[in-house]
């Protein structure tokens, strides 16, 4: 006898659950969270089971209030009060240093722990019902595509979820921006759903600290511990099963003309607002005709597991301007094509 997924939006039923141990899928603004009990040593392990991912990667902590996430953390700096007054309920995940409350699973040892208040009407609303915060990465198998809608978590994660709590398609659709401290300076450790412009008028300044060289499919990743300073850090990740390329489409597609192995029917396209008269319509996916950076951001995912469905061999991708959440849609990208 199969086990029945059930999606729908009763908060109830997710807080039994998430209280019983069991996993949940939470929406939030950035992309469907696979939530558990962040005190709970054995559910957050179901997180790490279901999704196949290796204990060096660390999971963002999820609750509802500032007051909440200063109780578990042993420092609140005053860069942290800034940022979490302003962006808060929002795509902001801060590093601080941890209590002993937050287990080693949930940080993979390190010192500090990813927090963030989402901003998401359900999900908020759970978060209060809750006396524990929720450990929630992407609902997805380590390394694919992040989901933005409920149907792509049951999609891929099937049984393996006791409940999936539906707040439809989400509305930012890239994970969120990461901030911590190093040597007195503020590190933006991930570039997500807030533009780093948007931060810096609150703070100043930052320092980009562009992607491990940490690579999840090494025979030896516990030398690669160290390497991983936060959650989305590593070279390839949220990839398609099908190749993709990263560069100027025109130029890739000419590579391809005289080319007797691939058929141009056999080539995907994720432009940001071009079409291209010699590949079909079909195999085209435009992030946002009127070059909107908002639209492209909900779209990117989405798209992506679209072109996966194909009959195609390769996604060729082009980047976008490095400015805004151009920075997050290239950010993740580069991941996927590397």
């Amino acid at each position: 006898m199969t086990k029945k997924i059930i999606i729908g939006s009763d908060i109830k039923t997710a807080q039994q659950n998430l209280e019983k141990g069991n996993l949940v899928a939470i929406p939030t603004e950035t992309v469907y969270g696979l939530a558990a009990n962040a005190f709970d040593i054995k559910a957050v392990a179901k997180i790490f089971e279901a999704k196949n991912r290796p204990t060096f990667d660390p999971l963002i902590v999820h609750t509802d209030s500032i007051d909440k996430i200063k109780s578990w953390t042993t420092d609140f700096p005053s860069w942290a009060e800034e940022l979490g007054n302003y962006f808060w309920a929002g795509a902001l995940t801060l590093l601080l240093p941890r209590k002993a409350i937050i287990p080693d699973l949930v940080t993979s040892g390190l010192p500090h722990v990813a927090v963030r208040i989402p901003n998401h009407e359900l999900t908020l609303e759970l978060l209060k019902s809750l006396d524990f915060p929720l450990a929630a990465p992407s609902a997805n198998p380590f390394g694919y595509i992040s989901p933005t809608t409920a149907n792509h978590v049951f999609e891929q994660l099937g049984e393996k979820v006791s409940y999936i709590l539906d707040g439809g398609k989400c509305k930012i659709g890239v994970e969120s921006t990461i901030i911590g401290e190093e040597n007195g300076k503020l590190i933006v450790f991930r570039k997500g759903g807030i533009a780093i412009e948007e931060l810096e008028k609150v703070v100043g300044k930052l320092i980009v600290k562009e992607h491990s060289n940490s690579n999840p499919h090494s025979a030896n990743k516990q030398k690669e511990l160290t390497k991983v300073a936060s959650s989305g850090m590593l070279l390839s990740h949220y990839a398609p099963k099908i190749k993709m390329r990263l560069g100027n489409i025109e130029e890739m597609i000419k590579e391809y003309l005289p080319n007797n192995e691939l058929q141009l029917n056999e080539i995907g396209i994720l432009s940001f607002t071009k079409k291209y008269n010699q590949i079909p319509l079909k195999n085209q996916f435009i992030l946002s005709e009127k070059g909107d950076f908002s639209e492209a951001a909900q779209n990117l995912f989405a798209y992506m597991r679209e072109l996966d469905k194909l009959n195609i061999k390769i996604i060729l991708a082009e980047r976008l301007p490095e400015k805004e959440l151009g920075r997050a849609i290239n950010d993740r990208l580069r991941r996927a094509a590397y």
